[in-house]
C-alpha cells in the first residue's frame, strides 16, 4: 500500500475520532482532510490546493437555491403561512384517530413541499400543532415523536436542498429529475408516520375531530391556497422549463415575502433578524460543503473510492448484498453525520459502483437521500431530532423510546425505495425527465 492510501485512510480514521471527542463535525472533516493534504503534498502547495478546494467547493450556480430556500423557509414561518397550512392539514385529516397528530404529519409534508428544510418543519410545525395537541390531552411525547418522525419528509418532497447537493456532486444529475423522484417516498414515508401515530393514537384514545362544515373546510382551503401556490409555482416553473432551481428558489422567496406582508404578519422591521437567521443557516451548510470538498479532494486522489469499490465487489457481485451493505453503512453513517457532508463525501464512493450493476443515478439519489434522512432523527447527531424536543420542551432519552416504532417502518419503506426502482422513477420517466 503506498502513502498516498495510506494517507487517506488515516484520514477516514482521524474524522471519527474527532467526532468521538466531541469535536464539531465540520471542524473534524476540516482538519482531517488537511492533515491528510499536508502529509501528501509540500507544506506550501498543500495550503493552497485545502484553500482552492474550500472556494471551488462552493463556485456552483445550483447551490446559491440553498440560501434562498432557506430564506424562504424562515418566511413563511413568520409569516403567517405555516398556520394556513397547519389549518389545511386539520381539515384534511381530522376524522382519522389522533388527529391532531395525523394533521402535524399533514403540515410537515405541506411545509416540506415549500421550504425543503426539515429542521424548519420540525420547528414551525412542531411549535404550533404542539400546544393544541397538549390542551386536548394528547401526551407531549407521543405528539412529540409524530412530529420528528413526520419532518424528514421535507427532505424529500421537492424541493430539497440535499438533493440540489447530491445533484451537483453527481455529476449534474437532473435537478428536475430527482424533485419528481422524491414524491412518492416522501409520501409513503409520510403515511407510514400516520399508520403508527394512528396504532398509538387508538391503544391512548385520541379520537378524531369533529369534521368541519362544508362552509368551514372551504374557507380553510381558499385561506390555503395562495401558499400552496407556491409549490405550483416554484415546482411547476422549474419543470416548464420557465426558471432553473435557483431561480426557483428566489422567485419563492419573493412570494413567500410579498405573502406574509399580505397577511400582515410581517414587518419591515422583521426582516433583518430573518436574514442573520438566514445567514447563520447558510453559513453552517456552506462551510459544510467546503471542507468535505477537501475531503473529496483527497479520497479522489488516493483513490479511496476505487478501494472500497473493489472492496465491495470482492466480496459479492450479487447487487442486492451490495445495496443491503450500502444501507447498512449509511444508517450507521446518519447517525453521526450531517446529510450535507455525508452526501459530498459518499456520492462519489457509492455512485460508481451501483452505475456499475445498472441503477439509475436519479435511483440511487434518493436512496441516499431516504438513508440520512432517517439519520436526522437519530441520536447523537440527528439535527431533526434536537429541534423537535427543544420545541417540546422535553429531554432526548424519552423520545427516543417513543420513536422506535417510526424508525421501524421508515426503514420497511427505505428497503422498498431501494429494491423497488418505480418508486423512484416512475414520475420523472412519465415527465420525460429521464430515459
Amino acid at each position: 500500500m503506498d502513502i498516498a492510501s495510506i494517507s487517506g485512510i488515516v484520514m477516514l480514521v482521524v474524522v471519527p475520532l474527532l467526532l468521538l471527542f466531541g469535536v464539531p463535525i465540520s471542524i473534524s472533516i476540516g482538519l482531517g482532510s488537511t492533515l491528510a493534504v499536508m502529509s501528501l503534498l509540500p507544506l506550501q502547495t498543500a495550503l493552497i490546493t485545502a484553500s482552492q478546494r474550500i472556494i471551488t467547493g462552493t463556485n456552483s450556480f445550483s447551490l446559491l437555491a440553498i440560501p434562498f430556500f432557506i430564506l424562504a423557509g424562515i418566511i413563511m414561518n413568520n409569516g403567517g403561512i405555516a398556520r394556513r397550512l397547519v389549518d389545511c392539514a386539520k381539515v384534511i385529516s381530522g376524522r382519522l384517530p389522533g388527529a391532531l397528530a395525523q394533521s402535524n404529519v399533514v403540515a410537515n409534508m405541506l411545509f416540506g413541499a415549500i421550504s425543503g428544510s426539515g429542521v424548519a418543519a420540525a420547528a414551525a410545525v412542531g411549535g404550533t400543532m404542539g400546544p393544541l395537541q397538549e390542551k386536548e390531552g394528547y401526551s407531549k411525547v407521543y405528539s412529540a415523536a409524530v412530529n420528528i418522525a413526520s419532518a424528514p419528509t421535507g427532505m424529500l418532497i421537492p424541493p430539497s436542498n440535499t438533493l440540489i447537493i447530491y445533484s451537483t456532486v453527481a455529476g449534474g444529475v437532473s435537478i428536475s429529475a430527482l424533485f419528481m423522484a422524491g414524491y412518492l417516498p416522501g409520501i409513503l414515508w409520510g403515511l407510514g408516520v400516520m399508520v403508527i401515530a394512528g396504532i398509538y393514537a387508538k391503544k391512548l384514545g385520541y379520537k378524531g375531530s369533529e369534521r368541519p362544515t362544508l362552509k368551514q373546510g372551504i374557507k380553510v382551503f381558499i385561506d390555503a391556497i395562495p401558499s400552496l401556490l407556491l409549490i405550483v409555482i416554484v415546482i411547476g416553473g422549474i419543470l416548464k422549463g420557465v426558471f432553473t432551481a435557483t431561480e426557483g428558489s428566489a422567485i419563492a422567496v419573493v412570494y413567500a415575502l410579498a405573502l406574509s406582508f399580505l397577511y400582515k404578519n410581517l414587518k419591515v422591521a422583521d426582516l433583518p433578524e430573518i436574514c442573520l437567521e438566514t445567514a447563520k443557516m447558510t453559513a453552517i451548510v456552506i462551510f459544510m460543503i467546503s471542507v468535505s470538498s477537501v475531503m473529496s479532494w483527497v479520497m479522489a486522489y488516493t483513490k479511496i473510492p476505487t478501494l472500497i469499490a473493489n472492496g465491495l465487489l470482492g466480496l459479492t457481485d450479487n447487487s442486492i448484498i451490495i445495496l443491503l451493505i450500502m444501507n447498512v453503512l449509511l444508517l450507521i453513517i446518519g447517525t453521526f453525520m450531517d446529510p450535507t457532508p455525508a452526501v459530498l463525501i459518499f456520492t462519489p464512493i457509492f455512485l460508481p459502483i451501483v452505475r456499475s450493476f445498472g441503477m439509475h443515478p436519479v435511483h440511487f439519489g434518493i436512496m441516499l437521500v431516504f438513508n440520512l434522512c432517517i439519520g436526522t432523527i437519530t441520536p447523537p447527531v440527528g439535527p431533526i431530532l434536537f429541534t423537535g424536543c427543544r420545541v417540546a420542551k422535553l429531554k432526548i432519552e424519552d423520545v427516543v423510546k417513543q420513536l422506535m416504532p417510526y424508525f421501524g417502518v421508515t426503514i420497511i419503506i427505505l428497503l422498498f425505495v431501494t429494491f423497488v426502482p418505480a418508486l423512484s422513477l416512475t414520475i420523472p420517466k412519465f415527465l420525460n425527465l429521464i430515459k
